[in-house]
Parts: C-alpha cells; structure tokens; sequence
C-alpha cells in the first residue's frame, strides 16, 4: 500500500525555487560542473519536478536508492514499465529517464579510444585547459584503469579563492565506485602561480597514505597555474607510489 501524503507534510515540502541558489541542483551543476553533482542531483534536473509533497531531488534520492548497491546503475537498468509504475514517476518521467541513460551509453560507446597516461604532461592535459582559467581553487582526481588509461576525471573539491578542501573520503569515493587501479590528484591555484604551498604537500602526503591503505595508488598530484603546473612527483617533494 502506498504511503498517504497529508496535508502537514506537503506544506512542510520547500520548492527547488525557494532554497538558496547554491543549494539548486541547476545552479550548482551551472556553477560548480556536473561532475560535481552526486547521482540523485542529476536525476533530479533530468525529472525536472516532483510531485505533491516530494521535490525532485526528493525523488532522485529515492529512486537511487532503488538502484540497491548498484546505486544508479541498478536504476539503469530498469524497464520502461518498471520505471513509470514506480510512485511519482509515470510514463513521461520514464521516458526521460530512460533517454537520458540510453544517450549515456551511446556516448561511452561512441567516444574516442581511452587516453593513456604515461607521464605528468600526459595527466596534465586532461585537465589544465579546465582548470588553469577557474576563478576558484577546485580539486579533480584522474582515475587510471591497470594500464593508466583514464577512466574518468571528477571534480571532488570546490573551494575559495587560496585553498580548496579535499577530504579523503570524497577524493577516492569515485575511485572506489569505479574500480580504479590508481589515481593522480589535480588541483588548480587561482593565482596563476602553480608551485605548491606547504598544506598543498602535506594534504598530498595524507592522500598517498590514504590511498596506500584502500589499495589505490596516488600516482602524482599535479598544481595547475596559468601556462604551466607542476608535478610534485618531478619535483620529488612527495614520495609517491610506484
């Protein structure tokens, strides 16, 4: 039986309009970069509404937390009939869901060959055009398959305009939920000037032992400024894994 919404619980409800703009899954997506958003942020702009006492992030958590540990890739892979009968869902949000996961696919089948990273220039590439013009101190994680091709690269810190905070937790989440066999760490100073401070080496040192123990390598933390960066590896002022 489903669960009746009253009347208390439906005005309790705020609209995605009402909260502060840096609370908005759009605006943060705008601002910060989809790769920022978690699973249920993005699913909620695809739905692009609720229903009565359920905002649209509402719904997105709930539906991927029907994805089991799968998370969204379980919800991936429901049906068309599956997804409309689900509460708050129905027939025109289904759609769009399930387009949105079949162009995910296409695009992933479709992509160019993976790159491989076999040195620091490599890894900077994949991010220094991105990062080297932010206004913001932000923080990306290159993760690497068996043989350094790039999985991905996520955005897992945002920060100020001198210093960005990169948890443990948020920094090898992706790494973990990816399978990746390494990573190398990326963040960007907005000054221009990409030789690392003394907290850029002692959060890399914490990150490598991190890593050290769930068994995901750092392989290298790269500073980006404007027009270069600098491989801390290269200058040898962390020791890093093999």
């Amino acid at each position: 039986m489903r669960a009746r919404i009253t009347k208390d619980e439906e005005a309790s409800v705020q609209p995605i309009p009402s909260w502060p703009t840096a609370e908005r899954p759009r605006e943060r997506l705008w601002n910060l970069g989809a790769g920022i958003l978690g699973d249920a942020e993005l699913v909620a702009i695809v739905l692009r509404s609720g229903r009565r006492g359920e905002t649209a992030l509402d719904l997105g958590r709930r539906l991927v937390r029907l994805g089991g540990e799968a998370g969204i890739g379980g919800l991936s892979r429901c049906s068309a009939e599956e997804l409309a009968a689900l509460p708050g869902v129905g027939p025109a949000k289904a759609a769009c869901l399930l387009a949105a996961f079949e162009l995910g696919r296409r695009a992933s089948a479709a992509g160019p060959e993976r790159r491989r990273v076999h040195s620091a220039a490599d890894a900077a590439r994949e991010v220094s055009a991105a990062m080297a013009v932010l206004e913001q101190e932000q923080f990306r994680v290159l993760l690497l398959d068996t043989k350094h091709h790039v999985l991905a690269v996520e955005v897992v810190g945002q920060g100020g305009l001198d210093h960005v905070v990169a948890h443990p937790r948020e920094v090898f989440k992706p790494a973990i939920r990816r399978s990746a066999a390494a990573v190398i760490l990326a963040h960007n100073h907005p000054s221009g000037d990409p030789d690392p401070s003394a907290q850029d080496i002692d959060l890399t040192e914490r990150l490598v032992h991190a890593g050290r123990l769930l068994g995901v390598p750092v392989l290298d933390h790269l500073v980006i400024g404007r027009g270069g960066y600098v491989s801390l590896r290269a200058q040898s002022l962390v020791r890093f894994e093999d």
